[in-house]
């Protein structure tokens, strides 16, 4: 009888083997016919490009490569309207599709997909009027450029603390930066938004034109369309002094003796540290970034961490666009990723202490996995934070004294898809750790909310966004009926 089943068995697995298969070609079938038909839809200068070519692969390319998918297709649309044009097609073919800005998010299927992959590349453009002190910045850059630009005119605006790092992800989640504690947030520095609606129209939202979807794209991601163009405050820049200096594990203690003074006692919001705990292979190694917005900073402020023996460091007067790059951020670039993230109010001596214990715990742990690396960054800022903006955001809507104003950033990188589960773990697991360690320690940050950016898969819209995800939901199903912003990824209102 055993012998018997087995033939029906085997050709039942195989059967349905060669059904999902078959399933699978239909419906990429489907999502190509979709190409073709935005390919024949849109204007010369836009771009549809298919495997095998240069441009679907840098298309498709993410720093983190669990975010990486196979698209049908990938889309470089160079203007609004073209987009618009699109939007109406995935829409009436119920095609999946990403939209993608610099890349560089870690979770799967937020910015690609196995339809119809859109990169804003073309959006690279940036315009500053001097009248308005207001720069215009297309969506497909990366900090790093906009920084470079601006700097002919001697100044910048509220982007990204490291380098590699796409427009889009920062102007539309939140966006912590050097500059944070002077100017605010990302978000809290846009002046208006080019907006492509889910109906095709192109739209500029303002806080005095539509106030609601104002709100909901500061901190909403593309809940509401496919932003092509961000228009955001500038400020005067000067040369920054400032830089990286490593240490090795032997000055951990002297290292966050240093850290927890600098928080006790520098209230000037033009010094800024930014410490990342790195465990590689066995090895804890502790990145330290300085940062003074002036040519020279004051004395005293910076000696504790100066004096402290190094294994190296860089650190100049420079200009800001050099300054960023001086975290080997990109090092990282091709793992698997996760990221997780703690606020908190302040770091003192025994939660820096705490830290270290979970970096050691958890790298040790690892080490029988495909980690390559884990780090745990520190980011002490002001309680001024939150106060730069009387407008408010979708992130973040709790803007008092129980959102906190430092974080801790969680990073783990491995190689191998099978740890994808228990790295999702373990790091949840730490980062709970932490934020309760700092709730026993009298910190109010029991409710605070955690940064969209760095939230991890599956994480409740209510932990990231609190009481104001319903007037969210709202804004969605009012600007788009049909849902088709639900075809792409990302978090979902």
């Amino acid at each position: 009888m055993l012998m018997t089943l087995l033939p029906c068995l085997s050709f039942a697995v195989v059967s349905g083997l060669i059904s999902l298969s078959t399933s699978t070609e239909l419906r990429r079938a489907d999502y190509t016919a979709t190409c073709q038909e935005i390919a024949a839809s849109v204007s010369s200068a836009s771009q549809v490009h298919y495997s095998g070519s240069f441009q679907y692969t840098e298309d498709n390319e993410h720093w983190a490569s669990s975010s990486s998918q196979t698209s049908a297709c990938s889309f470089e649309p160079a203007n609004a309207q073209d987009v618009g044009i699109a939007l109406q097609i995935l829409a009436m073919d119920q095609t999946p599709f990403a939209v993608k800005s610099g890349g560089h998010s870690a979770n799967p299927g937020f910015s690609s997909t196995p339809g119809v992959q859109i990169a804003l590349f073309s959006f690279s453009d940036i315009v500053y009027d001097p009248n308005s002190q207001t720069a215009a910045i297309g969506m497909g850059l990366i900090w790093d450029d906009v920084y470079s630009e601006l700097e002919q005119y001697n100044m910048t605006v509220v982007g990204a603390k490291t380098t590699g790092v796409g427009v889009g992800g920062i102007v539309l989640g939140g966006g912590y930066s050097y500059l944070s504690n002077q100017y605010g947030l990302s978000v809290d520095n846009v002046v208006s938004f080019e907006l492509v609606m889910p109906n095709g129209t192109v739209a500029n939202i303002t806080n005095s034109s539509n106030p609601d979807l104002f709100y909901g794209l500061r901190g909403g991601f593309n809940n509401f369309g496919i932003v092509t163009t961000v228009t955001m405050k500038t400020y005067t820049q000067s040369q920054v002094w400032g830089g990286l200096i490593s240490y090795t594990a032997d000055q951990w203690d002297a290292v966050n003796t240093a850290i927890a003074n600098f928080v006790l006692t520098v209230t000037d919001p033009k010094a800024c540290v930014y410490s990342t705990i790195n465990y590689a292979s066995g090895l804890a190694v502790i990145f330290t970034i300085l940062f003074y917005d002036a040519p020279t900073y004051p004395d005293d402020i910076f000696d504790e961490l100066l004096a402290i023996p190094h294994s190296d460091k860089d650190i100049s007067t420079r200009a800001y666009s050099n300054f960023i790059q001086t975290l080997p951020a990109n090092a990282s670039s091709g793992l698997r990723a996760m990221f997780h993230w703690v606020p908190i109010e302040q770091f003192t001596s025994p939660m820096l202490q705490m830290i270290k214990n979970q970096t050691l715990f958890y790298g040790e742990l690892l080490l029988q996995s495909s980690e390559v690396l884990i780090s745990y960054d520190l980011v002490p800022l002001l309680p001024s934070l939150y106060s730069h903006s009387d407008t408010p955001s979708a992130f973040p809507s709790l803007r008092n004294s129980g959102q906190g104003y430092s974080f801790i950033e969680v990073y783990y990188g491995w190689t191998d898809p099978n740890d994808d589960e228990v790295m999702l773990q373990l790091g949840a697991e730490s980062a709970a750790y932490m934020k309760q360690f700092a709730v026993d320690a009298g910190q109010n940050v029991s409710n605070a909310l955690i940064y969209p950016n760095c939230a991890p898969p599956g994480t409740a819209l209510a932990d990231m966004y609190g009481d104001a995800v319903g007037i969210l939901h709202s804004i969605r199903n009012a600007t788009d009926p049909g849902n088709v912003m639900g075809l792409t990824g990302g978090w979902r209102f």
